[in-house]
C-alpha cells in the first residue's frame, strides 16, 4: 500500500499543475480579450461655434441616401461588385484636415474597451465613419489619436508598419522600430493606426497575392483607407464570408484603392469589425460568422464630422 501512496503523489502534482496551468491560461485569454480595463479618458478641447464656416445643418448640406455635400464636406459613396463582393467605396473631399477625426469606444483609451461604430459614430454627431484599427486588443504598438499619444510601448516580435495622418491631413508610413511615438508627435502626427499591411504606396500595389492578415482567410470584409491627393481620400469597406459576398484577399482590396488612384493605402481592422456608417444608418452588412448580420464591438473608428 505504501509503495502505491508514492506513485500516486506524482500523479496528484501533476494534476494540480496541469489544473493550475489551465486556470492561467484562461485567466491571460479573459484578461487579453475580455477584461476591459481603463487607462484614460478622452478630454477634447472645447471648439468654437463656428455655425457660419461648416457647422454641420441640414439647411446648408445637400443631403441623399449615398452623398452629403457642404462647403467643406463632400462625400460620395459607390457601390460596386469585385471578386464576387459587394464593395462600398466613399470618396472624401475636405476644405480642412480638422475635419478626418478619430473617436475612441466610451471615450475611454484602454484594452477591451469596446463599441458598436455606429453607436460611436452618433456620439460624435459624424456624418461618416468606419471602425478603425481596434487598438485595445493589443497591449503594445502605439497609439495616437487626435493628437494625443496614449501608448508608446513598441509592438515586439514585428516591423509594424503604421500609418500617420498629419496635422495637415498628408499621410505617411512609419516603421515603430526607426521612430518614436513621442519623436511622431513633434513631427505633427494627429492620428496613428496600427493594422496594416500597407497595401498601396507611392501609387503601387504593395502585397503580393500570396500576402494575408496573419492566419485569416484570404477572403474577408476589409476596411482600408487611402488617400489620392491633397485632403482627398478614398475609404472602403467590403462584405464578406456570406453567400452574397465572398469577401476580398489583400491583393484584390489593394487593386481596388490603386483603380481609385490612390497615393498610399492602408488596411484597417477587418472581419466581422469592417462596419461603414454614413447619415445615420450601417451602409454594409457587418458580419462575423457569415450566418448573423450584426456589428461588432470595436475599440475606435475614423470618422468625417465637425
Amino acid at each position: 500500500m505504501g509503495i502505491i501512496r508514492i506513485f500516486k503523489k506524482p500523479f496528484v502534482y501533476a494534476a494540480l499543475f496541469a489544473a493550475l496551468l489551465i486556470a492561467f491560461n484562461v485567466y491571460v485569454l479573459l484578461d487579453t480579450f475580455v477584461f476591459s480595463d481603463v487607462m484614460a479618458q478622452v478630454t477634447e478641447d472645447s471648439k468654437e461655434d463656428s455655425t457660419e464656416n461648416g457647422q454641420r445643418q441640414s439647411g446648408k448640406a445637400v443631403i441623399t441616401d449615398t452623398s452629403y455635400e457642404d462647403e467643406n464636406i463632400s462625400i460620395s459613396i459607390e457601390t460596386i461588385r469585385q471578386s464576387d463582393t459587394t464593395v462600398y467605396v466613399a470618396d472624401i473631399k475636405l476644405s480642412s484636415a480638422e475635419y478626418l477625426q478619430t473617436a475612441l469606444a466610451e471615450n475611454a483609451f484602454g484594452t477591451n474597451v469596446t463599441q458598436k461604430t455606429s453607436e460611436m459614430a452618433e456620439e460624435h454627431d459624424a456624418i461618416f465613419a468606419v471602425n478603425g484599427d481596434y487598438y485595445g486588443a493589443n497591449r503594445s504598438g502605439y497609439v495616437i489619436k487626435n493628437g494625443t499619444l496614449y501608448r508608446n510601448t513598441m509592438r515586439s516580435g514585428s516591423e509594424q508598419e503604421d500609418l500617420v495622418v498629419y496635422e495637415d491631413g498628408s499621410f505617411g508610413i512609419v516603421s515603430e522600430s526607426q521612430i518614436s511615438a513621442e519623436d511622431l508627435i513633434d513631427d505633427g502626427a494627429e492620428n496613428l493606426f496600427a493594422f496594416g499591411p500597407v497595401l498601396v504606396e507611392k501609387g503601387t500595389i504593395a502585397v503580393s497575392q500570396m500576402d494575408e492578415v496573419g492566419k485569416a482567410m484570404s477572403g474577408n470584409p476589409r476596411t482600408v483607407i487611402g488617400i489620392i491627393d491633397e485632403l482627398h481620400y478614398v475609404i472602403m469597406v467590403s462584405d464578406g464570408r456570406t453567400d452574397e459576398s465572398e469577401g476580398l484577399s489583400l491583393y484584390e482590396a489593394a487593386q481596388i484603392m490603386a483603380q481609385y488612384d490612390c497615393e498610399t493605402a492602408y488596411n484597417l481592422d477587418g472581419g466581422g469589425s469592417s462596419t461603414m456608417y454614413f447619415n445615420g444608418q450601417i451602409v454594409n452588412n457587418p458580419t462575423t460568422s457569415g450566418r448573423n448580420i450584426s456589428e461588432r464591438e470595436v475599440s475606435d473608428i475614423v470618422y468625417i464630422g465637425y
